[in-house]
């Protein structure tokens, strides 16, 4: 399976870039072909909203996403890894994500799985809610078939996430697929 890894992190050594590499890990251990988006140093430019594309066609923008289209559309599975930022996704993520629109019929056609890859500073159980809700509807709204979700509660620091469960955990997920 060619899984597409769509990370959303500003911070190369983060904690959600610290799930993505057990995750590609444990992937690569039982040969699925991965690619990594590094959306937050990617150049992706915001939606305009101007629907050229007409929501299946050319995007009037120019950028880094016409190849990160091409790696979307030859994939099996999106793996959307973010840090939670104000209990939403990151901005850089959420760009790439309002950029699907060029694509979406053959987004949605194509019944790609998908996982969701996430830590917070916060461990109060309803820190993830809103994230959660976001990609319960990206699920359903892509026709995404949902494989898993790794939550890292009170990862606000690379070392408190290396020694916490959720690296196994991404890890585990992986090579379950």
């Amino acid at each position: 399976m060619k899984i597409c890894v769509l990370k959303g992190s500003p911070n190369r050594k983060g904690s959600s870039n610290m799930l993505a590499e057990s995750f590609v890990k444990g992937a690569k251990e039982v040969g699925h072909e991965i690619v990594e988006i590094d959306a937050a140093h990617s150049d992706i430019a915001p939606c305009t909203g101007c629907i050229h594309c007409g929501y299946e066609g050319e995007c009037i923008l120019s950028d880094d996403m016409d190849e990160i289209r091409e790696e979307i559309l030859k994939s099996d599975m999106l793996v959307f890894v973010t840090p939670l930022y104000y209990y939403g996704m990151s901005a850089q993520l959420k760009i790439l994500i309002d950029r699907f629109c060029s694509r979406n019929s053959s987004i949605q056609m194509k019944g790609l799985k998908s996982a969701l890859l996430t830590v917070a500073y916060n461990a109060d159980d309803w820190t993830f809610d809103a994230l959660e809700a976001h990609y319960d509807t990206l699920v359903r709204y892509l026709n995404l078939e949902d494989c898993g979700r790794i939550l890292g509660y009170g990862c606000g620091t690379p070392s408190m996430t290396k020694f916490s469960r959720y690296p196994d955990e991404a890890y585990e997920l992986g090579k379950r697929l």
